[in-house]
């Protein structure tokens, strides 16, 4: 099944240039923005300019530029926020499962302090 795009979605509203953000990179085929609700000192959205919904349609239907931009960014933001020599996470949600909450495919950029594991010992397997 096709996934369907919210032409208005708060992302597309930002791109748009309808709503506000705080920038801290941009090119021709990303954007970058602090996130209203960070969770580290560092707390990044980078997202594709054009519509897609996910990881599974952007890597169906970006083009080669597209996903490298995309790619590219999230280096070029680590370095200029200061967080990559320390370390940082990068994460996707998708879907309802993975508590994606906004339609429009959007890499979060996180660090600035220990983020401690992904996984706590105790719920890994041998």
């Amino acid at each position: 099944m096709a996934e369907v795009y919210d032409t208005e979605n708060i992302f597309a509203k930002i791109l748009r240039g309808e709503l506000p953000c705080d920038k801290v990179y941009e090119d021709e085929h990303v954007l970058a923005f602090k996130d209203l609700y960070p969770k580290a000192p560092v707390h990044v959205l980078i997202l594709p300019k054009r519509p897609y919904v996910s990881v599974t349609d952007f890597s169906q239907s970006a083009s080669d530029a597209e996903i490298a931009a995309w790619i590219r960014a999230a280096g070029n933001v680590a370095r200029e926020l200061g967080v990559a020599e320390g370390g940082y996470r990068v994460l996707c949600n998708v879907g309802r499962d993975g508590h994606q909450e906004v339609a429009h495919l959007h890499m979060h950029l996180v660090g600035g302090r220990d983020l401690g594991g992904m996984i706590r010992r105790e719920e890994r397997q041998p």
